[in-house]
């Protein structure tokens, strides 16, 4: 099974939001996945998605390949994650 870490949308018509998550490649877009990773809400402002960070990592550690929308969402969190 190739796993791909890409979006789902979810909402109403021009109403768009949308889970991340990892699901089969051959799945349609909205249809089975296997694990939600987070959110986005592109009409929110301010902080307007969260993601799974490690959960992610894990994914990606078995192959999964990540969509080029959640790899931006991805580096947008690595750069505003407080420093510990």
């Amino acid at each position: 099974m190739a796993v791909k870490i890409r979006l789902k949308r979810t909402g109403g018509k021009n109403d768009s939001c949308f889970r991340v998550v990892a699901a089969d490649e051959r799945m349609p877009r909205d249809g089975r996945f296997v694990e939600q990773l987070g959110w986005y809400d592109p009409k929110r402002s301010g902080a307007n998605f969260e993601l799974k960070l490690d959960r992610i990592e894990y994914w990606r550690g078995q192959g999964a390949q990540i969509s080029d929308t959640v790899a931006n969402l991805v580096k947008r969190a690595a750069t505003e994650a407080p420093a510990a």
